[in-house]
């Protein structure tokens, strides 16, 4: 059974961090998420998010949206490239989109991960 704890290593936190990934200037995106990526060194894929207020007005709303995020990524994490990843809210989401916005993540992970030659479902190499 794999680890799906979210600990402090699978985070970007420092400000230094995000930068870098967002001056490496690649990116995939969909309706609702946008994903900012950049390969890391570590063996593990690292999670950082920015929900604006901008786009969200109510803290409450953008916790919300962190929590989903962070679980869906919380699951895929053993099958992920070794990237470091911001994800960026691009438009507001409400609880009755979540299988949408869900399915939209995964989408952009199996995306993500055929970009660095990982099958999208268990993420091995592809031969």
């Amino acid at each position: 059974m794999p680890n799906l704890g979210f600990p402090s290593q699978a985070r970007l936190i420092k400000t230094d961090d995000f930068s870098s990934v967002f001056n490496f200037r690649k990116r995939i995106s969909g309706h609702f998420l946008a994903i900012h990526y950049q390969p890391n060194q570590l063996h593990q894929p690292r999670l950082g998010l920015v929900v604006a207020k901008k786009i969200v007005r109510l803290s409450v709303d953008r916790n919300y949206i962190r929590r989903v995020l962070r679980e869906v990524f919380r699951h895929q994490q053993q099958d992920l490239a070794h990237v470091d990843m911001i994800v960026r809210v691009q438009r507001p989401f409400a609880r009755n989109d979540f299988t949408n916005v869900q399915q939209e993540f995964l989408d952009l992970l199996a995306k993500l991960n055929s970009k660095f030659g990982l099958n999208a479902n268990t993420g091995k190499k592809l031969d």
